[in-house]
């Protein structure tokens, strides 16, 4: 609506024990003195934080780790978990600490059941395994919250045609699985699935910092430059417990006091999704595409499609949703669907 206050939604990734602990606390403290929604989207399983390190192989993930300092901000006892210590269940460690957000009043949903295992594995995985997965984080969030997640944020932004349909199947109100520019219905072979795709739109702390040089605040300099003109379909910015809840938190209220300045009000994704007609919103196909400042492939808007009433299918109806941010490169993309 012409006027109205531009939404910028907060959607904060919990992948560790640590995170959980002790940056989700200090996060809720810090939004709740800057009136600020957000949503919260817990890993609810074991915590195999180490055998992320199998990525060292993959190109650009050396580089990042070195250029984010990702052992200063986990710790050296998270980044043995799964390894050389055993991997301890986040969601019945820190359940007491999960619950306090949602009474807090902030929206909780399902990140992952193992963060790891569902980044590393669930592109090439089958039907089966990733429905298993599913169910996984499902029945732990059920164990904490007492009710099944109306959300799920996928790890690493990594997807597959089962996870989508799952989804669905499930329930959820939304999903909030991939990059791209505004909210939309993922296409899964020639369907348009019913439910809704709330994707990040901006880019992360941790793909900004160190890219070009910049420093901490550049980052931030950068962030408020991509959010000087609102869009009409806001904004989702994707921040995690283990950066802005810990380290980079003095970086996050340079941010929320920047956001209101710029007239956004920060919110959960919920507020988003409530004014939308699901049914209206257009269709996209989702695709493996690559990210400036991330390493390898994850899910992303790709081309929008209407649907031919007659037998279901879709034709193409305008070109592949490009976030602002990308860089000056072609993008890597690849159809899977």
């Amino acid at each position: 609506m012409k006027g109205a206050q531009p939404l910028l939604a907060l959607k904060v990734d919990v992948d560790t024990l640590r995170g959980t602990r002790e940056g989700v606390p200090a996060l809720v403290h810090a939004l709740r003195h800057h009136r600020a929604g957000a949503t919260f989207l817990f890993s609810v399983g074991p915590d195999h934080t180490g055998r992320a390190l199998r990525r060292l192989l993959r190109p650009g993930f050396l580089r990042k780790v070195a250029r984010t300092s990702v052992p200063l901000h986990y710790g050296l006892r998270t980044l043995l978990y799964g390894t050389l210590l055993p991997g301890p269940h986040i969601g019945r460690t820190c359940a007491a600490q999960m619950r306090a957000v949602q009474a807090a009043g902030f929206e909780v949903g399902l990140h992952s059941y193992d963060h790891v295992r569902w980044q590393d594995f669930v592109a090439t995985r089958p039907a089966e395994w990733t429905r298993r997965e599913l169910r996984r984080g499902f029945d732990a969030f059920g164990d904490v919250f007492g009710q099944a997640p109306q959300v799920h944020g996928a790890a690493g932004w990594q997807m597959n045609a089962t996870a989508f349909e799952a989804e669905e199947a499930a329930g959820l109100r939304y999903g909030s699985d991939t990059r791209g520019t505004h909210p939309f219905r993922p296409v899964v072979g020639k369907a348009a699935l019913a439910c809704p795709q709330l994707p990040t739109t901006l880019p992360t702390l941790d793909e900004l910092i160190g890219v070009d040089g910049l420093s901490l605040a550049g980052a931030a300099t950068r962030l408020l430059e991509l959010t000087r003109i609102a869009p009409a379909t806001h904004h989702v910015f994707t921040l995690h417990a283990e950066l802005e809840g810990m380290r980079l938190r003095s970086v996050l209220e340079t941010l929320l006091v920047g956001w209101r300045t710029q007239g956004y009000r920060l919110v959960a994704m919920r507020a988003i999704l409530d004014g939308l007609e699901p049914a209206a919103l257009t269709a996209h196909r989702v695709e493996l595409g690559t990210v400036p400042g991330r390493s390898g492939l994850l899910m992303i808007q790709g081309e929008a499609l209407t649907a031919e009433p007659r037998d279901g299918g879709v034709r193409i109806a305008s070109g592949r949703a490009q976030p602002k941010y990308r860089s000056r490169r072609k993008p890597r993309v690849r159809r899977i669907y």
